[in-house]
C-alpha cells in the first residue's frame, strides 16, 4: 500500500478509536474518577513497552519534568469530567462538547502563547453559542449539568493541547505520554482516599465486563491510537490530519446512535445544534490553511 493511503488508513483508525473513548465511557459501570484511575494505569504500563524508562527520566530537566507532571493532571481532570459529563448525560453530548474544542482555543492559546488573535477562529467559535443553545434548549433539565461539566472538560483539553503543543518536540512523544499518564495515576491516586470518604458506596473494583470495556479503552482506544497517529503523522500534512481529527465526535455520535440508541432520547434541534457546530470545526481547517497561504506570499 502507498505509504501516504497508508497514514490516512491509520489516522482515520486512530481517531475511530478515539470516537469510541465515549461508548466505552457509557458502557463502563463505573464512576468517572474510578474508571480513569484504572484507564491511565493500564495505559502506562502499557506504555513502558514502547521507551526506554530509565533513559528517558534520566536526561529530563527537573523543571521541565514538573512541568509534565502539571500537564498529566491536567489529562487526567480531564478524563475525570469527561467521563462525568457522560454518566450524567450521555455520550452524544459529551462529544459535542468536545467539538467545541476549537472555539476555545482561539480564545485560550492567543492568550497563553502572546500570538494574534485571528479572526477567522474568532467568527467560527461565535457559531458554537448557537448551536450549544439549541443543544441545552432541547435536554431535559436533568441533563445540563452534563452540558456544563462537558463544557469544563473541554476548557481543560484545550489548554491541554496548547501546552502539550509548546512542550511536544521537547521529548519523544511516547515517553512524553507516559509521564503524563503516570502522572495522572498517582494524582488520581492521591485523591480516591477523599474521593471514598465521601462516596462509601462507590464501586472500585471492575466487574467482567468492565475490564473487557477498560482493557480495551486503555490498550485499543489510547495506546494503539496513539502509536497509529504517530505513524500517520510523518506522512502527511498537519492540514490533512487537522480535518482528520474533526471527525472525531461524528464518529462518536453515529456510534451513539448505532450502540447506545441515544438517538431515543435527543430531539431534532439538538442535532440541528449539533450540525451547526461540526459546520464551525470542518471550515475551520480550511480556512487556517488559506490563511497560512496569505502568509506566505506577503
Amino acid at each position: 500500500m502507498n505509504p501516504t493511503r497508508r497514514a490516512f488508513f491509520e489516522l482515520h483508525i486512530a481517531v475511530f478509536l478515539y470516537g469510541f473513548t465515549a461508548i466505552l465511557g457509557d458502557l463502563i459501570s463505573l464512576s468517572a474518577t474510578v474508571l480513569v484511575w484504572w484507564r491511565v494505569l493500564i495505559t502506562s504500563i502499557s506504555l513502558l513497552f514502547l521507551i526506554r524508562f530509565g533513559q528517558t527520566l534520566k536526561g529530563i530537566p527537573r523543571k521541565l519534568l514538573w512541568e509534565y507532571i502539571g500537564i498529566g493532571i491536567l489529562i487526567g481532570l480531564h478524563w475525570i469530567t469527561f467521563f462525568a459529563a457522560i454518566k450524567y448525560a450521555n455520550a452524544s453530548i459529551a462529544l459535542v462538547c468536545y467539538a467545541t474544542c476549537s472555539f476555545f482555543t482561539s480564545i485560550l492559546e492567543p492568550l497563553m502563547t502572546k500570538k494574534k488573535f485571528r479572526w477567522y477562529e474568532l467568527g467560527l467559535g461565535m457559531l458554537v453559542i448557537p448551536g450549544m443553545a439549541l443543544i441545552v434548549q432541547s435536554l431535559e433539565v436533568d441533563m445540563i449539568i452534563g452540558v456544563w461539566i462537558g463544557l469544563f472538560s473541554t476548557v481543560l483539553i484545550a489548554i491541554f493541547s496548547i501546552l502539550n503543543k509548546i512542550r511536544i518536540n521537547d521529548l519523544d512523544t511516547p515517553s512524553l505520554t507516559f509521564i503524563e499518564m503516570s502522572s495522572a495515576w498517582v494524582f488520581i491516586s492521591l485523591l480516591l482516599p477523599f474521593y471514598f470518604y465521601w462516596n462509601p458506596d462507590i464501586n472500585f473494583m471492575p466487574t467482567a465486563n468492565d475490564w473487557v470495556y477498560l482493557l480495551i479503552l486503555a490498550l485499543a482506544c489510547t495506546t494503539l491510537a496513539l502509536v497509529l497517529n504517530l505513524r500517520a503523522l510523518k506522512h502527511i500534512s498537519a492540514f490533512a490530519s487537522s480535518l482528520t481529527y474533526n471527525l472525531e465526535p461524528v464518529y462518536g455520535i453515529i456510534l451513539a446512535i448505532f450502540i447506545l440508541k441515544e438517538n431515543k432520547e435527543l430531539t431534532p434541534t439538538f442535532y440541528l445544534g449539533v450540525l451547526i457546530i461540526l459546520a464551525s470545526v470542518f471550515i475551520y481547517p480550511f480556512l487556517q490553511k488559506n490563511n497560512a497561504d496569505k502568509e506566505v506570499l506577503k
